[in-house]
């Protein structure tokens, strides 16, 4: 299991953690999310020891992590940080080598995930050279020494669908094995296509945290109601309820807890005859919405 417990981190005057903590489980594939600024990418750098934590402490299987705990962790910065200059194999066969991989099996372990996650380049292109997608198919250094962590800033930016699915193929097997896997990432469907559980920080500290159903049962209720026949603005008289959204017929409404549904449903009979009547879900979207304005 990978902690991170109560981690406060200070720039000056500007508190950029206070107090995060979270777990994230063998085999578990974790959503990391918050605005920009929130605090995510200090804390994975603090994991990976770039920055030291003011309080609080990472923790791996129990035990804090320390230089030689990180040569477990396969770690992906969203600043892309590989050689433009040098050929991608080369630079992946020397991540490899530096984790203690011997020369023969970094050489096909670079060539089977460079395959795998459709890599296109010459034989002596440099990493400048290749597309933006490309380059950030630098997971493979991350992944190439067989990390017992997976930290991840931003992984899916810039892939396209093929790509993504690719990497996410990839994740999936690693959490197979019994891998933590924890990603940052500001595309939300895929955090909600992808991940078991999801946290939600604001200003350093986490605000929601749970899978995207144990989410969704704490979020304003919605109802979706479309009536035939019903004059324009019928809904903003419905008590207990606010219009989120009013499109022609169709009317998305939040409902407050205490208000009965069979109420509602009297009141739309009223003016108009049903042609949709139905609780909605809420996206991860609008969940991580609501969390980081409340």
């Amino acid at each position: 299991m990978l902690e991170f417990d109560a981690l406060t981190k200070g720039f000056g005057d500007k508190k950029v953690l206070r107090g995060l903590s979270f777990q994230v489980r063998p085999g578990e594939l974790y959503g990391f999310c918050g605005a920009n600024g929130a605090g995510k990418t200090t804390a994975m750098r603090i994991a990976l020891g770039m920055l030291a934590a003011d309080t609080g402490e990472v923790r791996f299987e129990g035990r804090p992590v320390d230089s030689a705990g990180r040569r477990l962790i396969g770690y992906m910065p969203e600043e892309r940080g590989l050689y433009g200059k040098m050929r991608p194999r080369d630079q992946l066969v020397y991540f490899a080598r530096l984790s203690g991989m011997g020369a023969r099996e970094a050489k096909a372990r670079a060539d089977e995930w460079i395959e795998r996650l459709g890599v296109k380049m010459g034989p002596k292109d440099v990493l400048d050279k290749l597309s933006l997608g490309n380059q950030q198919k630098e997971l493979i250094a991350a992944l190439i020494h067989r990390p017992g962590v997976l930290i991840l800033d931003e992984p899916f930016s810039g892939l396209d669908p093929v790509a993504s699915d690719a990497m996410a193929q990839a994740l999936t097997e690693f959490t197979r094995d019994g891998v933590p896997v924890v990603f940052s990432s500001h595309q939300l469907d895929l955090v909600e296509r992808l991940c078991d559980r999801v946290g939600i920080v604001r200003d350093g500290a986490l605000v929601a945290e749970g899978t995207v159903e144990e989410l969704r049962g704490r979020t304003t209720r919605r109802l979706e109601i479309a009536l035939e026949g019903a004059p324009a603005g019928w809904a903003s008289a419905v008590a207990g309820t606010r219009v989120v959204e009013a499109r022609h017929n169709r009317y998305t409404l939040e409902v407050e807890e205490q208000v009965p549904v069979r109420e509602i449903l009297s009141a739309a009979q009223t003016h108009g005859d049903i042609v949709h009547f139905a609780w909605r879900e809420s996206s991860l979207t609008e969940i991580f919405r609501e969390a980081v304005t409340a």
